[in-house]
């Protein structure tokens, strides 16, 4: 048996940048748009949909009734799949339009959905937990493009966020944020099944919480680490870290890659939960930042829906 070979360390090629100061409440669900050259991201708890432009650092934002937390394009029609609340929907950013599709969680009045992702097959896969952070009430679920929703990982987490997959897609990756870990789980890329689940990665007690995370074109994930002011960037097979970008405040909360060459690392972080001691040193908080690395990402992929 031949074992892989250690991903190699990439380069932090310049410091953070601040690109839009938004102040936002729960930043998450970075997104980059090859279509539209831009970055979509969300400000759950804020209810906002945001659109920035790094070429002319043009900013778009949509309100909403409610919370929404993740997005997908949409692989042949425009607009988005985005989860509310209240479950998946369609969002039309030319027209303002909701078109909700399915609450898979009405009977749970106290979840929300949190991160979520498109697989390498179009497949939407978001995860749920407790809106106060402390039930172990969260699950995962599989969104295809016939609309049929699924129940694929009854996970009895808090708190869920990613998931994000191996190279060769046979990999999902899955994290338990509450409790400090993520989990790994052998990927059906055919059917969407899950099984083997295994811990992965444990942070330690003074790293913070795995947040929203992605991978490069070479197969590292890229881990923001909520409570702990900082990035890291990890080994797929070992879970070793490889590099650790430090941020100007404490709740980093997702990571995407974009940029023409998909060479730029975005960040978003949050406000939640911290004093006003901690907001008067932490301005910036809330804030979507870049970073430029010696990585490359790759495109997100759509959903068939």
């Amino acid at each position: 048996m031949t074992l892989p070979l250690p991903a190699a360390a990439p380069t932090l090629l310049s410091e953070p940048r601040v690109r839009w100061p938004a102040g936002a409440t729960l930043g998450e669900g970075t997104l980059w748009s090859v279509r539209r050259q831009s970055l979509y991201w969300v400000d759950i708890l804020g209810r906002t949909l945001y659109r920035y432009h790094p070429a002319t650092d043009a900013r778009e934002q949509w309100p909403f009734d409610e919370e929404i937390s993740a997005l997908a394009e949409r692989a042949e029609a425009p607009g988005l799949l985005v989860t509310l609340r209240s479950g998946f929907a369609l969002f039309d950013t030319d027209t303002g339009r909701v078109q909700k599709l399915h609450d898979p969680e009405a009977h749970l009045p106290g979840n929300r959905f949190n991160d979520g992702k498109c697989d390498l097959q179009g497949r939407f896969w978001g995860g749920t937990m407790d809106f106060g952070c402390t039930e172990p009430t969260g699950s995962l679920y599989r969104f295809d493009a016939k609309r049929h929703c699924e129940k694929v990982f009854d996970a009895h987490f808090a708190v869920t966020n990613g998931p994000t997959w191996s190279l060769d897609g046979r990999t999902m990756y899955f994290n338990e944020t509450a409790q400090q870990r993520i989990h790994a789980f052998d990927f059906d890329t055919a059917t969407g099944a899950i099984s083997n689940q295994r811990l992965w990665l444990r942070f330690a007690k003074d790293d913070g919480h795995p947040d929203g995370m992605t991978t490069d074109a070479d197969g590292r994930l890229w881990i923001a680490h909520w409570g702990a002011a900082c990035v890291t960037c990890h080994d797929p097979v070992s879970a070793k870290e490889l590099l650790r970008i430090a941020l100007p405040t404490s709740h980093i909360t997702n990571v995407a890659f974009g940029g023409p060459e998909l060479r730029t690392l975005f960040i978003t972080s949050a406000r939640f939960e911290l004093t006003d001691e901690q907001l008067a040193a932490q301005p910036l908080a809330g804030a979507l930042f870049s970073v430029e690395v010696d990585a490359r990402g790759r495109p997100a992929t759509a959903w068939e829906g």
